[in-house]
């Protein structure tokens, strides 16, 4: 049985407030309704007092009831509980712990007794992301908050902010920026600590400039705990008694507790003195690094910065969405695919391909309060959809759309910095063509065999395998592909084994999706390396599926030239093809279909409620009701949800 969803409640498909229908009523809303503003000045307690508690001001529950501090964008958008980052930190806290103390096991294996000894002290120090300008002018692009530094404190409006979290209490301060008066003359009051502090649900709020302090004391508060407990354990330090040592680190520290370079580099073998944990690693997607933070006086705890144990912790946790994340996320994939099927049934022949961007955009802002894409919106229609990534610069969506061509709109918003990421494809003259309805179901059915099959422990690799075959298997049955002879089973694999699939799915079948669209974690340290293969070296992750994971399951079917020219110069492909089918699909682009899957504990759950059937496709192109009545494709697993006073409904479809 699948886990329950926090802050929800089950509505039964005619009393839906999305349904058109004349007999519609009003749904009920979850008992659990926001509660704000009954807790001002609320902050949630330190992750040792959480323990210590019965539960009720734990995360989990908080999340569940939508207590305490809360985010929306007003009117009937989703209230998201900001437990949902303490929640984070508290799964970041305890990993970061749970791998120092595995280290500090190693250590005393190793005879390292001071760090053996020593419990884990120190802060984790992130940097948020800072408000750009649009090259050499003064323009502001609408600021976005920093993706790790979102997910742990989620200050997702305030620029230029720093955080720390004590380890291993977790207590938590955030420091935001203070403007002079010509600044606030402009931009408005700086921000005030103690609304900030309340808005969020943290600790403390102080200023950008009382960070250099702030560490400073604090990192001299835990090395004296350090050196007294060794003192205490009669542990030798540098040679010395623990007691000489404090009283010299007393005197030589600048009253400060900091670790310049009057302290000497042996310090940074001792395992158990207070580190500074800073956030540094490769993003496998974007080939770029997560950059340390950095201000100025840093320089002074040189010794004790670690650049190397958060990353791997922080960026697991992001992998595995907790119920809180879930529910957000429903609330993305919801209004991105009510968004979806509103441009669907406004597209017709003669429309520029921007118009239908524009549309989504509106839609998703206006009725859900998205301020931002996930990401650059891909209108491709026609032969534009053989550029995967269409949309971007030097391809601004500019075409005008034709009578006999199929749409492929890749675009998702996000909420809260939460992605969705969902494509439907669809003719845009409201019916199929025979070649158009079969490129669309082969590329349906792939997407149906995936979600079947996707649960704990198969390979994303495999499942990347299960969507070529079954596209494949349909460019049989339309006779561009042939078996030669072969029994069709035995055709498909040696298709496979000769990189076939490739040409027609030139990309992954999905990937990782939460903060970031391409989420992190996809080859991660211990997990399986980027295959050499073509197709599968697309993939952008090759891990295990795992309970939590959120993951797009996006197989598509296209015709590009350059990759058509190359099999039909490859053998091993060429006595596949039949030539003269294979060219009458040169310029007609691609289908590509794409939903938005969580993997449960006995399979997964499609957040995604677009369209898919041949017959909704075309029911709702004409104008028909959506959601649906019925639900005529069970096979997706989708999970039908609504939203009506800042809670996520989920309604009772049935087949």
């Amino acid at each position: 049985a699948s886990k329950p969803y926090f802050g929800v409640t089950t509505i039964p498909a005619a009393m839906s407030s999305t349904s058109s229908s004349p007999q519609a009523k009003k749904p009920k809303i979850s008992k659990f309704a926001p509660i704000a503003s009954n807790y001002a000045g609320y902050a949630m307690p330190p992750l040792n007092d959480q323990r210590a508690t019965s539960g009720e001001f734990s995360p989990e529950i908080l999340c569940q009831t939508c207590s305490g501090p809360t985010f929306s964008q007003g009117l009937d958008t989703f209230v998201v509980p900001m437990a949902l980052h303490a929640w984070n930190r508290q799964k970041v806290v305890s990993s970061l712990v749970n791998r120092l103390e595995k280290k500090k096991s190693e250590s005393s294996l190793n005879g390292d007794n001071i760090r053996a000894n020593s419990k884990i002290r120190g802060m984790i120090l992130l940097e948020g992301g800072k408000q750009q300008t649009r090259h050499d002018t003064d323009h502001e692009p609408v600021f976005r908050q920093e993706s790790y530094f979102h997910y742990l404190f989620g200050a997702s409006l305030y620029s230029d902010c720093y955080g720390v979290i004590a380890l291993p209490e977790g207590k938590t301060t955030l420091f935001v920026p203070t403007w002079g008066i010509d600044t606030e003359t402009v931009c408005g009051r700086s921000p005030e600590f103690e609304r900030v502090k309340s808005e969020l649900g943290l600790d403390e709020v102080l200023g950008v400039g009382d960070l250099k302090g702030f560490v400073e004391r604090e990192m001299g508060r835990m090395k004296e705990e350090w050196l007294e407990e060794t003192e205490k354990k009669g542990m030798v330090v540098e040679g010395e008694d623990a007691h000489g040592k404090f009283e010299e680190k007393k005197e030589n520290s600048h009253a400060t507790g900091t670790n310049g370079e009057n302290t000497g580099t042996n310090q940074h073998s001792q395992g158990g003195e207070p580190k500074i944990y800073l956030l540094k690693g490769l993003n496998t997607d974007s080939g770029n690094f997560a950059t340390p933070a950095y201000y100025k006086g840093i320089e002074d705890f040189s010794t004790v910065r670690d650049e190397s144990e958060l990353f791997p912790c922080i960026a697991e946790c992001r992998v595995i969405k907790t119920p809180a994340e879930i529910n957000l996320m429903r609330y993305t994939n919801w209004i991105s695919s009510m968004a979806h099927v509103e441009v669907m049934r406004a597209c017709r022949p003669g429309m520029m391909e921007y118009q239908l961007e524009s549309l989504f955009q509106h839609h998703t802002y206006t009725h859900g309060g998205c301020r931002h894409m996930s990401y650059t919106c891909i209108c491709a229609c026609g032969p534009s959809a053989n550029i995967l990534h269409y949309g971007h610069a030097g391809r601004p969506n500019s075409r005008l759309l034709a009578e006999t061509d199929m749409a492929l709109l890749d675009m998702g918003a996000e909420y809260h910095c939460y992605a969705s990421d969902i494509t439907c494809s669809f003719p845009v003259k409201r019916s199929f063509s025979d070649d158009q309805k079969s490129i669309y179901q082969a590329v349906l059915n792939a997407q149906i065999a995936v979600i079947d099959q996707l649960k704990p422990g198969v390979s994303w690799l495999d499942m990347h395998r299960v969507a070529e075959r079954e596209i494949l298997k349909g460019l049989v049955a339309m006779g561009i592909l042939t078996t030669c002879g072969m029994e069709l089973d035995a055709a498909i694999d040696e298709m496979l084994e000769n990189d076939l699939g490739a040409i027609f799915m030139p990309h992954g079948l999905g990937h990782l999706i939460g903060i970031d669209t391409h989420d992190v974690g996809g080859y991660a340290e211990g997990t399986p390396p980027r295959s050499t293969r073509p197709g599968l070296k697309k993939c952008r992750t090759a891990r295990i599926a795992k309970e939590g994971m959120v993951l797009t399951v996006e197989p598509g079917c296209y015709f590009i030239d350059p990759l058509m020219d190359m099999a039909l110069a490859d053998e091993r492909q060429k006595k596949f093809l039949i030539s003269e089918r294979l060219n009458q699909f040169r310029g007609f682009g691609g289908v590509r279909l794409e939903d938005n899957v969580w993997v449960t504990n006995d399979g997964c759950e499609n957040m995604t409620i677009c369209p898919r059937s041949v017959e909704e496709v075309l029911d709702v192109m004409k104008g028909g009701v959506w959601p649906p009545v019925k639900d005529v494709l069970p096979e997706m697993k989708r999970k039908w949800v609504g939203c009506k006073g800042g809670k996520v409904e989920i309604l009772d479809i049935k087949p």
